[in-house]
């Protein structure tokens, strides 16, 4: 992991938290567990160029397709 990657997914889990009224923790764990942060890991190279509504859109429909019930 690059040390750029831990800054973009603390603001993404910030991000995720404020658009659903979570706490951060509660985000983390929702992204956790629904692979969200696996997803923001591993495409980290395409996903830290988009917007951080465009992000959170597309973590949102992979926690969608492990689970996920928010939306």
């Amino acid at each position: 992991m690059s040390k750029y990657q831990i800054p973009f997914l603390t603001a993404c889990i910030q991000a995720f938290g404020q658009r659903f009224s979570m706490t951060r923790q509660a985000a983390f764990r929702y992204l956790h567990e629904h692979k969200g942060l696996a997803f923001l890991i591993e495409f980290y190279d395409v996903e830290h160029l988009q917007s951080m509504d465009e992000t959170i859109d597309d973590v949102l429909i992979i926690c969608q397709k492990n689970g996920g019930i928010l939306a």
